[in-house]
């Protein structure tokens, strides 16, 4: 059954909104934590496996048309390598550095790709609004790099972070300008998820042993991030897209880097520094004006 197109966000889109963003939130916590058991790029992979049958199953069940796959393939590849490159960068930064530097500089994505549309996209201008918001994101990240202190800061882990941004903006631009973005959600994720799991898992045995100090509740971690993330979550986050204006969904990004401080401060005990709380402010308020229209 289709979903009913709205004009505007109603309380339920709202919490829900809310609730996916905190989603997200808690799986840069997820992921940090089960680094302690498993390397980031087989964790990364032993995901997108897992997400690729739980979508496939649901697909099934729901009896969802996948529409002409010919041409879905060139860009469902694109797709894959992206979406590999992506979390490679991100769940090794995640290794690397705190979840809150993390996640601030990776949630910099809207920016990145506002400006590759300005070039790409018709009707994708920039506008004084959004050029303030970028400047405004960009002195975000920049606090983040400049700021060298405590034990994490590791730069090496913030570039990661930021090339995983890059990662997941070309995804955008590749879902808005090829035949995919005719294709339906379940499908656009089961190329990312598909394309993904043999390439990360391929490449996690080269990146150093892969199983670290695995306990009992990595089982539970993986399965947060499989089915309430990679698979489920996401496909909530489509039918809001399908079901709200996408800009008006767009707009609450801004909530999940948010959220990512407040529990790695709450949960991992990172420090709240000046530069982390400045940043954040700058990022969020960015991300907030380049999404709204």
């Amino acid at each position: 059954m289709r979903a009913m197109r709205k004009d505007r966000i109603d309380l339920a889109g709202g919490i829900g909104l809310v609730c996916f963003s905190a989603v997200l939130a808690g799986n840069q916590i997820v992921v940090k934590l089960t680094n302690d058991a498993l390397s980031p790029v087989f964790q990364a992979g032993v995901r997108s496996l897992g997400a690729a049958l739980v979508v496939w199953i649901w697909a099934m069940a729901r009896g969802v048309s996948f529409g002409p796959l010919r041409p879905q393939v060139w860009p469902g590849v694109i797709l894959g390598l992206l979406f590999s490159f992506e979390f490679l960068c991100l769940f090794t930064a995640l290794d690397l550095t705190t979840v809150s530097r993390a996640s601030i500089i990776f949630y910099t994505m809207p920016m990145h790709l506002s400006l590759a549309a300005h070039f790409l996209i018709p009707g994708e201008r920039l506008s004084p609004q959004r050029v303030v918001g970028l400047v405004l994101a960009f002195g975000g990240v920049f606090i983040v790099l400049a700021d060298r202190a405590g034990g994490e800061a590791s730069l090496a882990g913030d570039l990661l972070a930021l090339c995983g941004a890059f990662g997941w903006a070309g995804i955008a631009l590749v879902v808005r300008i090829t035949p995919l973005s005719e294709a339906p959600p379940e499908s656009q994720q089961l190329w990312q998820l598909v394309i993904s799991s043999p390439i990360l898992l391929g490449l996690a045995p080269l990146m150093g042993p892969v199983l670290r100090d695995v306990g009992p509740e990595v089982w539970a971690l993986m399965g947060y991030q499989i089915v309430a993330v990679a698979s489920l979550g996401f496909l909530a986050w489509f039918y809001l897209m399908k079901t709200y204006p996408a800009s008006n969904v767009a707009s609450f990004a801004f909530l999940t880097p948010v959220f990512s401080v407040v529990l790695a401060w709450l949960l991992l005990g990172e420090p709240l520094r000046w530069t982390v709380i400045a940043a954040l402010t700058l990022v969020s308020l960015g991300i907030f004006l380049i999404n709204r229209r």
